[in-house]
């Protein structure tokens, strides 16, 4: 059986991207077909793969500033030739289920999420860029005549998996489709618990950590420990479009460190000797959160989204339902570290195990051939 992978674009290293890296190695022989390919932000995971590109790849800035060729990418996925693959796998959530396939292709479609920007987050995406309103209504036909292309692609594919039941009630809504829910996996052997209990108080941290983008709300953990203090301390790993500006908001406040990239192993090592992971966003799924809960430490998350659905309130952490720095405040402040059991919240997160993961997209791709 020949199989051929499809995924967005290869600029990034996030959750879709560990997807990604699973379904290729359960697929060693399949090509992934990308609108673009990063190669020194993402090489680790494919270094030695077989990678197809679109013509975006080689336009100019196609790689740095892909943005600028958003217009283009529904045509550039349909040049993809997949006429002579049997199955069709699209790790996508937003172009990459658009792919053409042969009447006798089975093309299944782990989708991450209806394009945010399409769809559920449009308002706030147009409002959140930094132009002027004139360019901001253009920006808005743009992504409207997208959005009757997305909805017609969503019609392209045979059979959708979502990454969560969050997800898969956004399937429903705004494609009419229905789906089978597989959590994304996380490779909960990676990571071991810590003993904390002779830690010292200087020692003690938070932990937050993602793409910085605005939409990921870091700015109201920054703001609540603002005003919690240096008797507070956090530590921020990630890179992205929001550094800047967060940095700026920290400014002056020592108990707040930024640790900019860092390495699968250091990320691993945070985990283990932080108080809580704080989640202050709706997430899809929510990888940062299980990887935490894998390391035995318990997670401070918003209550929507994937989190109520990978979170147990009390037993692997808690929860604030106010998107605020106030209420995040209060939940830090109340947070006791020895209310949690470390191993009992690792047990947890081997429900989402990579093992688990693949088993059951193998099954569900036994029973759909």
């Amino acid at each position: 059986m020949k199989v051929a992978l499809i995924h967005d674009h290869l600029a990034q290293d996030g959750g879709a991207e560990k997807v990604l890296k699973v379904l290729a190695d359960m697929f060693p022989e399949a090509p992934i077909y990308t609108l673009l390919y990063e190669r020194k932000n993402i090489d680790k995971y494919f270094k030695n793969r077989q990678i197809e590109t679109s013509v975006i790849q080689k336009l100019p800035g196609g790689v740095k500033h892909y943005q600028w060729y958003l217009s283009f990418m529904p045509l550039a996925v349909e040049f993809f030739d997949l006429r002579d693959f049997d199955l069709v796998i699209s790790d996508t959530s937003s172009f990459a289920k658009g792919v053409i396939t042969s009447p006798n292709t089975l093309h299944i479609c782990y989708c991450h999420t209806p394009t945010r920007y399409l769809w559920s987050d449009t308002h706030q995406y147009i409002n959140e860029l930094r132009y002027n309103k004139w360019f901001k209504k253009i920006i808005s036909l743009i992504l409207n005549r997208i959005r009757l292309w997305d909805r017609v692609a969503a019609d392209r594919v045979d059979l959708f998996i979502a990454n969560s039941k969050t997800v898969q009630k956004r399937i429903v809504k705004y494609y009419r489709r229905d789906s089978e829910v597989i959590y994304p996996p996380v490779d909960t052997q990676n990571f071991t618990i810590a003993d904390l209990s002779e830690q010292k108080p200087e020692d003690k941290y938070f932990l937050v950590g993602c793409r910085l983008a605005p939409y990921k709300r870091v700015d109201i953990v920054i703001e609540a420990f603002k005003k919690l203090g240096n008797d507070y301390r956090l530590k921020i790993f990630g890179n992205g479009v929001d550094l800047e500006r967060l940095k700026k908001l920290a400014d002056g406040h020592s108990n707040i460190e930024f640790l900019g990239r860092i390495s699968d192993e250091e990320k691993a090592e945070l985990y283990r000797y932080a108080q809580a992971f704080i989640n202050p966003q709706e997430e899809d799924f929510g990888i940062t959160a299980v990887e935490s809960m894998a390391a035995g430490r318990p997670v401070i998350a918003y209550q929507k989204g994937g989190a109520t659905e990978t979170i147990i309130a009390g037993k692997t952490g808690l929860f604030f339902t106010e998107q605020t720095p106030e209420a995040i405040e209060q939940v830090v402040k109340s947070f006791k570290s020895e209310d949690f059991n470390p191993r009992e919240i690792k047990d947890w997160a081997e429900n989402f195990s990579l093992q688990n993961f693949q088993e059951k997209i193998k099954a569900f791709i036994s029973k759909s051939l």
